[in-house]
C-alpha cells in the first residue's frame, strides 16, 4: 500500500471524503471546482493535454445554461453530486481477483456467465473505475483492441484517443457534454482493424453503486474500413432516496464499408437523472445500427445521433422506452444526412403506465448535397391506463427536393378483447397484459442476442408488476 499512501500525502486532502484510513479513501467531495477537476485528472494520470481539456470543459460548463425544454431536472443539484468515486480495488483481468462484494453484484447481473457463453470480451465498471476487463485470446490475435479508456489514454493509443476524443460530441454541444468533458472517468476504448469481422459481441457493463454520485464513463469505438462489430452496453444502479446522475458519452466512428451495431439495455433506478449523449459518424458505404431498451431513471434525455457523412451510408435506430410511476422519459433519435444516396430508419416504441410520461423526440436533417436521401420514421405508443401520458415531437429539416421522407405515429391501449382471449385460455389478467406488452416490444427484443432479449422481457414483466423501483 506504499504507493497509495504516497498519493494520499500528495493530494489536497480538503477535497476528499475518507473512510476509516488513508488507504481507504474513495471519493472526492460533492460539487465541482477547478481543484476537484485537477484532482480527478491526477487520479487518472492524465497527460497534460487532457488536464487542460478538462479545465476548458469546466469553463464551458459554467457558461452554458441548463436546457429549458423537455422534462424538469430542477431536482438535480450539482453541488450535491459526487463526481468521482473509486472502489477500493484495481482493475483485473482475472474474475477471481475482483473483490467479493463487487463480484457478487456483477454475478447477480449475469456478467461472468454471459462472458463465458457468448461474448468476445467484457469490461465491468463499478462507480468511476473499471474493476474487470478481459478479451478472449482469439480476438486479440485479430488485432482488435478492447481496453479501458485510461489505459488507452496513457498508453500506446494516446494519439488515437487525442485525435477522436470529444470531436463528435464537443463540450460546447450542451451543458452536460461540457460536464462530461470536465469529469469523465472510466469507459471503453475499442479499435477494430480494417477488414476484421467479429462474430460475437464485445460488452461493457456499468454499475453506479454509490448514493448521490455521478457516473461519467466515455466510450470511444473506431471501426476501420470493411470491419464489423457488435458492441453491447448494459447499465444499472440500486435505488437511493437522493439523486444520482449519469452523464456518459459515446462516440462511434464507422469507416468506409464498415458496420457497427450498438445495443444498450438500461435499467437505472428511478432516482437517476440519465443525461447521456451518443453519436456516430459513418463514412462511405458504412452502416450504424442502434438497438436501445430504456427501463429506468427518474428523468431521461437520450437521443442517439447518426451523421451520414459518406455517400451510400446507412443508419437504423430501434428502441423501446417504458415509463412508470414517477418517470419522465424523453427519448428518440437524430439522423443527419450529408452524403448522396444515404438512408435512415427510426422505429421506436414507448409504453406508459401508472402516470409515467413518455415523450418521443426525433430530428431528421437532409442537407442540400444529400441527393436521393431516404428517411423513414415510425413511432408507436402504448398507454396502459388513463393517467399516463405519451407525446410525439418529430422535427424534419429537408433542404433538397431529391429526397424521400416519411413519418408515421400511432397511439393505442391494450385491447380488452385480446386480454379476454388470453384469460379464456387460463392465463391471468396480469400475465396476459405482460404478454401483450412483450409482443409490442418484439421489434426491439428480436434484434438483441438471446440472453439480452430474455433480460428485456423480464424487465417488462417486472415493470408491469411495479417491481422495479
Amino acid at each position: 500500500m506504499e504507493k497509495e499512501r504516497t498519493e494520499v500525502n500528495d493530494i489536497d486532502r480538503s477535497i476528499y471524503d475518507f473512510k476509516d484510513s488513508e488507504e481507504d479513501f474513495y471519493r472526492v467531495k460533492e460539487g465541482l471546482t477547478p481543484a476537484i477537476v485537477d484532482q480527478i485528472s491526477k487520479e487518472k494520470h492524465d497527460p497534460e493535454w487532457m488536464r487542460q481539456f478538462r479545465q476548458k470543459s469546466l469553463e464551458i460548463y459554467e457558461k452554458l445554461r441548463v436546457p429549458d425544454w423537455g422534462p424538469d431536472i430542477s431536482g438535480l443539484n450539482m453541488d450535491d453530486i459526487v463526481t468521482y468515486v473509486r472502489p477500493n480495488t484495481k482493475m483485473s483481468a482475472k474474475w477471481e481477483e475482483v473483490p467479493e462484494d463487487i463480484r457478487n453484484t456483477f454475478e447477480r447481473l449475469g456478467i461472468p456467465q454471459a462472458e463465458r457463453e457468448s461474448l468476445a470480451g467484457v469490461g465491468a465498471q463499478y462507480d468511476s473505475e473499471l474493476v474487470y476487463h478481459n478479451v478472449k485470446d482469439e480476438v486479440s490475435k485479430t488485432g482488435v483492441v478492447y481496453t479501458d479508456m485510461e489505459s488507452a489514454l496513457t498508453g500506446e493509443y494516446e494519439q488515437m484517443v487525442k485525435d477522436h476524443f470529444m470531436k463528435l460530441v464537443p463540450p460546447s454541444d450542451h451543458k452536460f457534454a461540457a460536464l462530461h468533458g470536465a469529469v469523465w472517468s472510466g469507459g471503453s476504448f475499442v479499435y477494430v482493424p480494417p477488414g476484421v469481422k467479429l462474430d460475437i459481441p464485445l460488452q461493457s457493463y456499468f454499475r453506479l453503486n454509490a448514493a448521490g454520485a455521478g457516473q461519467f464513463e466515455h466510450t470511444l469505438i473506431i471501426v476501420s474500413e470493411g470491419a464489423d462489430l457488435h458492441f453491447i452496453e448494459g447499465c444499472s444502479a440500486p435505488k437511493y432516496n437522493v439523486a444520482n446522475l449519469h452523464a456518459g458519452c459515446v462516440e462511434l466512428y464507422v469507416g468506409k464499408n464498415a458496420r457497427l451495431r450498438y445495443s444498450t439495455i438500461e435499467n437505472w433506478s428511478k432516482n437517476m437523472y440519465n443525461l447521456n449523449t451518443k453519436r456516430a459518424i459513418c463514412e462511405e458505404g458504412a452502416s450504424i445500427e442502434w438497438v436501445s431498451g430504456s427501463f429506468g431513471s427518474h428523468v431521461s434525455y437520450l437521443y442517439p445521433s447518426s451523421i451520414l457523412k459518406g455517400d451510400d451510408s446507412h443508419a437504423e435506430f430501434t428502441g423501446i422506452t417504458f415509463a412508470g410511476r414517477g418517470q419522465n422519459l424523453d427519448t428518440g433519435a437524430k439522423m443527419f444526412h450529408m452524403g448522396k444516396n444515404t438512408s435512415s430508419f427510426i422505429n421506436t416504441k414507448s409504453i406508459s403506465k401508472d402516470g409515467g410520461i413518455s415523450t418521443y423526440r426525433s430530428s431528421v436533417t437532409v442537407m442540400p448535397g444529400a441527393e436521393n436521401a431516404k428517411a423513414s420514421v415510425s413511432c408507436a405508443s402504448l398507454m396502459l391506463d388513463d393517467i399516463s401520458r405519451s407525446d410525439t415531437i418529430p422535427a424534419m429539416d429537408i433542404r433538397t427536393d431529391k429526397a424521400d421522407i416519411g413519418h408515421e405515429a400511432k397511439i393505442g391501449r391494450i385491447s380488452d378483447d385480446a386480454v379476454f382471449y388470453l384469460m379464456s385460455r387460463g392465463i391471468s389478467e396480469e400475465e396476459a397484459k405482460a404478454m401483450i406488452v412483450s409482443g409490442f416490444a418484439d421489434p426491439v427484443s428480436k434484434e438483441l442476442p438471446l440472453e439480452y432479449a430474455v433480460e428485456m422481457n423480464n424487465l417488462i414483466r417486472l415493470e408491469m408488476k411495479g417491481a422495479i423501483g
